[in-house]
């Protein structure tokens, strides 16, 4: 509680509607969460985060035929992700008030096309019932729990990851969708100075192999099968730099990622890229990861599932005397 505010896990479901059962859907989301508290007021206010990882269902995916008015989402099945900040008030034992904002994300990670991706910004207000929560006897315990100093240091992460992608390839001046599923593999490198129990920053080597790269077509006719060129191998490998940062929590870790390829083939793989990646530790150095790449701030590139292992780690391990 003293390092983390309290931090919680779970997991949630959720549904969701936005007007349009017909064309887009209500979906359904499935979703891992964790939440602490930032800063805490008085003895009955705080303020909270939460933020919520998953994968939701029951869209109305584009189709040609059928639905060809949503050019927004491409499948039935997309990633979930969910941020909130909110102040929470304490008004009995067992129920509080919360009021705040949170911030939704919908996409596929470019698995099916079209990806625009559906992102909501809404206000939120609601009531807690806390079924098993006990008075805060912290204060009154004779057993006081024991912080060590953080020992700063530098931890290194390597990362190993795979996934596939559709890819909308260029002709003339417009985007025709490529039947094709492309592969996609890479890796991270990840020097990481750990600031504190919560903090680490550092800089990260990334290698890709991405199999839509410079994909061309040589003529186009719609309604007809067209045929899809894949480059030398040189054109669909790339290895970058990013800047990182890491928020640190119990089990879960949440990273940014600022870069760009530095060295390249050509044409797509000349990119400004951004990164955000969920490690969940599995045993104390190892973890699974679940990232997204998109570049310029807006353009999806690809999903990162990969698992990973933290070489130097000497986070110290948090007992009661």
């Amino acid at each position: 509680d003293r390092i983390y505010g309290g931090a919680y896990q779970g997991a949630g479901l959720a549904y969701y509607t936005f007007g349009d059962r017909k064309e887009i859907g209500n979906p359904v989301a499935f979703y891992l969460l964790q939440g602490a508290r930032i800063t805490r007021f008085t003895s009955y206010l705080s303020l909270n985060y939460e933020w919520n990882f998953g994968f939701s269902v029951g869209w109305k995916p584009y189709d040609y035929g059928k639905n060809n008015y949503n050019k927004v989402i491409g499948s039935s099945t997309n990633a979930y992700i969910n941020t909130n900040f909110y102040l929470n008030w304490r008004l009995f034992r067992h129920l509080d008030l919360m009021t705040g904002v949170t911030l939704s994300h919908f996409s596929n990670g470019n698995t099916r096309i079209p990806n625009a991706g559906l992102n909501t910004v809404d206000l939120k207000i609601g009531l807690v019932y806390n079924m098993n929560r006990k008075e805060d006897l912290l204060g009154k315990s004779l057993f006081k729990p024991f912080v060590p100093k953080f020992p700063r240091h530098i931890s290194y992460d390597l990362v190993l990851f795979g996934s596939w992608r559709r890819k909308g390839v260029i002709f003339g001046d417009k985007q025709v969708a490529s039947p094709e599923a492309y592969t996609v593999f890479g890796f991270n490198f990840n020097p990481m100075y750990n600031i504190g129990y919560k903090f680490r920053i550092g800089l990260s080597l990334d290698g890709v192999y991405d199999g839509s790269a410079n994909v061309f077509t040589e003529d186009y006719i719609v309604g007809t099968t067209q045929e899809f060129y894949k480059p030398p191998l040189h054109q669909q490998l790339a290895l970058g730099i990013s800047g990182r940062a890491e928020y640190v929590m119990p089990y879960f870790t949440i990273g940014i990622g600022v870069g760009g390829n530095v060295l390249h083939g050509k044409g797509d793989l000349k990119a400004f890229y951004q990164i955000l990646a969920l490690k969940i530790a599995v045993i104390r150095s190892s973890f699974v990861h679940v990232g997204y790449s998109i570049h310029d701030f807006s353009t999806p590139n690809f999903l990162m599932l990969g698992v990973g292992y933290r070489f130097n780690n000497k986070y110290p391990k948090v007992i009661q005397r």
